[in-house]
This record gives structure tokens, sequence and C-alpha cells, in this order.
């Protein structure tokens, strides 16, 4: 099923998406990496505000390359969203409704998922060229000095994503394998 969604998500809009589904994200994302990631849960520890509102907000796993004459912004593709499972639980359960990366997530993320009703979404790696065409504006809001790795706010129009991970708890990684898995004889 295809469908087009304004980000921020809500807890309803989180809800209507299944494992599966082709969405066009339009509204505001974030992006953080590793080391963002890493410095937002050093400042939570420390009792510090977070450099952006996380409720009802979807955060792209990505660190862009230089942007082109006339570009927004360079390619844009996802990084592997594992590099965040550590910190991702403790995000979600402060409100965090969705996140954009690549490749499987570990057992506590996808409970922290299903518990506060997020989603994980897919963007395709290798496709960072095309992606980045969807980012309509960008800008550094926190850490800008950790280059490429700063929290960005970027507009998107038809932001093109996979649900691989609903709200119910449904795991396209999962399904899929069993789906296309061959019968052993």
């Amino acid at each position: 099923m295809k469908r087009h969604v304004t980000v921020p998500l809500t807890d309803e809009m989180a809800a209507s998406l299944h494992a599966g589904d082709y969405i066009y994200l339009t509204g505001t994302i974030y992006t953080a990496r590793d080391a963002a990631h890493k410095r937002m849960c050093e400042g939570l520890e420390r009792n510090e505000k977070l450099p952006m509102e996380v409720r009802g907000n979807v955060i792209y796993y990505m660190g862009p390359s230089p942007a082109r004459d006339g570009r927004v912004i360079g390619s844009a593709g996802p990084t592997t969203a594992s590099r965040m499972d550590k910190y991702t639980p403790v995000l979600l359960d402060m409100g965090l409704k969705g996140m954009i990366g690549k490749g499987r997530r570990n057992q506590e993320v996808k409970e922290a998922v299903r518990r506060n009703g997020a989603v994980y979404f897919a963007a395709v790696g290798g496709a960072g060229a095309l992606l980045s065409r969807a980012i309509v504006r960008s800008e550094i809001i926190a850490y800008d000095d950790l280059g490429t790795e700063a929290i960005r706010r970027m507009d998107v129009k038809d932001f093109p994503v996979i649900v691989v991970m609903d709200a119910q708890g449904n795991d396209l990684y999962e399904t899929a394998v069993q789906q296309y898995a061959v019968p052993h004889s």
C-alpha cells in the first residue's frame, strides 16, 4: 500500500501504518547519527534539555555529503540503524514517534517501538543522491562541531520510505524472510 503521510506523526497516524507499507513523508524530520545520539543521551543524564523536541518527531539516521551547487544537501543515504540501538529506547520513551535507517534493530528497540506506538522506516541504502532530491530545506540546529553528524532539521516532500517495523510490533525483516523462505524437503 502506498500512502502520503505528514510528519511529525500523530499517535493515530503511527498506529495506522503497517509493516510493508510504502510511505512518502512530507514535513519536518531531524537527522542524528551515533555521535549526536551519544551526546543527547549524555545530556539527558545531566538533566539537560534536548536540542529538539522528540515528541511526535522522526529522526533520520543520516550524515549527508556536501551539497553540490544549486542543491540543498548532498547525498543523503541512510546509516545502519543498529548503531543507535543503545540510545533509541530512551528517546522512544520520551515520545519519539519514528526513525529512518537501514537494517535490523535489537530486541530492546523492538519492544520500545511497540510499547510507545512508534514506527521504524527504512530508506533505500545506495540511493542517497535520489533521496536528497526529496529534501527541500536543511539547517544544522545542534552540535555543528560534529560536522556531518550534526543534528539537522530538514523539510522533506514525498520522501520515500518503507515501514519495516510497525507500532504493533510487526517486523518486515522477519515476516519477509518467512514469506519467501524455501521449504526444506
